[in-house]
């Protein structure tokens, strides 16, 4: 006997309630609260002098909102943090060939290990 959906037999299956067809709109944080999650996040990094374990959870803690959340404004401030250190670094240097060259390996280092 084939077994349609938990609700009711495979005849009348079609009838089962299947959601709003949205999908997850509308689903959790706005935009406004989500950038400024992340703007704080953004803060406690640069304070912090870049990522630290636990962040997301402290923040959770003491600004309020679930961990997930803070999660997700943690991966995309750390995202921006590594993009603006990155940039802040290699501000007036040299894209060239002549260009400082003391942070690159030595000939050879690229191969993997055996």
């Amino acid at each position: 006997m084939a077994a349609g959906c938990r609700h009711r037999p495979v005849a009348a299956c079609g009838a089962c309630p299947r959601g709003d067809g949205k999908g997850n709109h509308g689903g959790g944080w706005g935009r406004v609260r989500r950038d400024q999650a992340v703007a704080t996040a953004l803060e406690e990094l640069k304070h912090a002098g870049g990522y630290q374990r636990g962040l997301a959870t402290r923040l959770a803690r003491e600004q309020g909102g679930n961990a997930r959340s803070w999660q997700r404004a943690v991966a995309e401030a750390r995202t921006l943090y590594t993009h603006q250190h990155w940039q802040e670094h290699n501000q007036g240097r040299s894209h060239g060939v002549e260009g400082d060259l003391s942070g690159t390996r030595e000939a050879g280092s690229a191969q993997p290990a055996r």
